[in-house]
């Protein structure tokens, strides 16, 4: 699916600290942010929508099927993740994106990965539930979900009841996180606070929505 707002392609490194200039000592994650490759560009005329691909890192000619390195030889690089953007009509195909080329120092932007996976967790850990009583009799009956009827009729559970499952391990986009710097030669970003996954993990990176919004008005 095609995302609006051009981006960049990135991989979390990891989080340190750095002295502000007001000597503020702020936290931050490190992201190897681009360069991306431009790897095919969707037009109306073709196919229904205008957006542009883009590549990020590289991946071993052989371990690509021939379909995938046949789409990726116009560009002239094996890049290994592919993801569109709904902008980006100027830019060609092969050509570079890099991270001095859309963000700087001060820019708010919004951070998409995916959230790190916790396993089959409990209502407690999951849905932060009280858990019951540990005294006046309770037996054995300590985090435990509790009750999940309703009575004769309807006779079922409810879909969608906060139940013990599957946690983490999903697609989480956080916003309006600033950039406290960027380091063209390093093609590093350096983003106030947390952004979702473990290291390693891939990041889409883009301008603010809710930043733009607010500059348009």
């Amino acid at each position: 699916m095609a995302q609006g707002r051009l981006g960049l392609l990135g991989t979390k490194l990891g989080m340190t600290q750095v002295y502000a200039k007001g000597g503020e000592l702020v936290p931050v994650t490190v992201i190897h942010a681009g360069p991306c490759t431009v790897v095919q560009k969707r037009t109306p005329g073709k196919d229904g929508y205008a957006a542009v691909q883009i590549g990020f890192g590289e991946k071993k000619t052989q371990r690509l099927t021939k379909a995938g390195r046949e789409h990726r030889k116009k560009a002239g690089k094996m890049v290994d993740v592919l993801r569109e953007f709904r902008d980006g009509a100027d830019l060609e195909v092969g050509g570079e994106l890099k991270v001095g080329d859309l963000f700087k120092e001060g820019d708010l932007i919004d951070i998409t990965g995916v959230s790190k996976g916790r396993g089959y967790q409990g209502v407690i850990k999951r849905h932060h539930f009280s858990g019951s009583n540990a005294t006046h009799g309770a037996h054995e009956y300590f985090r435990h979900g509790g009750s999940i009827g309703n009575r004769t009729h309807p006779g079922r559970v409810f879909k969608n009841k906060r139940m013990a499952g599957h946690m983490g391990d999903e697609r989480v986009t956080t916003q309006n996180l600033a950039v406290i710097a960027v380091r063209v030669d390093d093609n590093v970003l350096l983003v106030r606070g947390a952004v979702p996954g473990a290291r390693g993990g891939l990041l889409v990176i883009r301008p603010a929505v809710k930043a733009q919004a607010v500059t348009r008005e």
